[in-house]
């Protein structure tokens, strides 16, 4: 199942499939892909109704919740990049992808793992002007701002994943074209190449360090300037209130970060079943998404006050169109 392209005199072997081995020996794993239907399920009603509370909610319409709003959007595509289609190869058990939509869903997962990344850090910005700079935060933090800051990440983003997908096509594949993996996984793939692959090591370092590493390192130090921020504050009841603020922002932090380089370290220092690794990454890039949208709505007093105005409002709208729809009748 090969195919033979002739670029600049070298001959590269190309596959037109491969083969997403996931989950083997495994008993009763198709429960497992439908636990992740499920999963999938409430990922896109719990985002599509934060999207949708942003969009009609006017009190919504800051530069806080543009970063909002586009981790929501990035975890509902990054979502839809990953379970569907794959739930659906491993229940049907036609677990081969052709090259090019194997290349093509490595770039929308990576593009919108990486959003979602940036999108922390976004909010880990705002968090630290409202806090360290209070006076200034509304001269600083402006919707114009953030739309930029987001702006920049978005290209940033889309730049290095074309680069990982870009070196891919320039490897051949002429022995084994199993991927470990429960989707077309960056490291999997290029490891199955049969000619030189150091600059997609390279290419996977460097995705490690701007994507996942440099962020969370700037988290912390801004959760650091936070705390300091919060020790010069006198009163307790301030202190409290300034540090709920910031409560919904490390839980998705934590959410975020801590599985994924916690499957990256027991990989590094550990042998892992491959089952397990599969197990635990796919969760970590599964719940996250659909657990966020929970959490702003149940931890912040903004969208709660938000929801409950646009539920009156539409008991309101309601109440005045039924008298309308009867007196029609008429």
């Amino acid at each position: 199942m090969n195919s033979v392209v002739s670029l600049d005199n070298a001959t590269f072997i190309r596959p037109l499939a491969f083969y997403i081995s996931g989950l083997s020996n495994m008993t009763h794993s198709k429960y497992y892909y439908m636990f992740l239907c499920f999963v999938y399920a409430v990922t896109v009603l719990g985002n599509s109704f934060i999207m949708g509370t942003i969009y009609l909610a006017r009190t919504l319409h800051t530069a806080k919740y543009i970063a909002v709003f586009n981790l929501a959007f990035s975890d509902l595509c990054g979502s839809s990049a990953l379970i569907p289609k794959y739930a659906d190869m491993f229940l049907r058990e036609d677990q081969y992808i052709s090259y090019e939509n194997c290349l093509t869903s490595l770039f929308f997962v990576f593009l919108f793992m990486s959003l979602q990344s940036f999108s922390l850090l976004a909010l880990a910005f705002d968090r630290v002007i409202a806090i360290c700079f209070p006076l200034r935060y509304h001269a600083i933090v402006t919707k114009s701002t953030m739309t930029l800051i987001i702006g920049v990440l978005w290209l940033f983003a889309v730049i290095i994943i074309t680069l990982m997908v870009s070196l891919i096509t320039r490897l051949s594949f002429c022995r084994s074209i199993t991927v470990g993996s429960y989707f077309c996984d960056h490291g999997p793939v290029f490891k199955l190449a049969c000619n030189d692959n150091t600059p997609n090591f390279m290419m996977a370092y460097s995705y490690i360090a701007f994507v996942l590493c440099i962020p969370l390192f700037l988290i912390a130090v801004s959760y650091l300037c936070i705390g300091l921020a919060l020790l010069k504050i006198s009163q307790g009841a301030e202190r409290i209130k300034a540090m709920k603020t910031c409560t919904s922002h490390l839980i998705l932090v934590g959410m975020f970060y801590l599985p994924i380089f916690s499957i990256y370290m027991s990989t590094l220092t550990t042998q892992v079943h491959p089952n397990t690794r599969i197990i635990n990454s796919v969760l970590a890039q599964a719940i996250p998404p659909m657990l966020n949208p929970i959490i702003y709505t149940l931890k912040t007093e903004e969208v709660l006050q938000s929801i409950k105005v646009l539920y009156k409002r539409t008991k309101v709208n309601f109440a005045m169109e039924d008298p309308v729809k009867s007196m029609a009748k008429y």
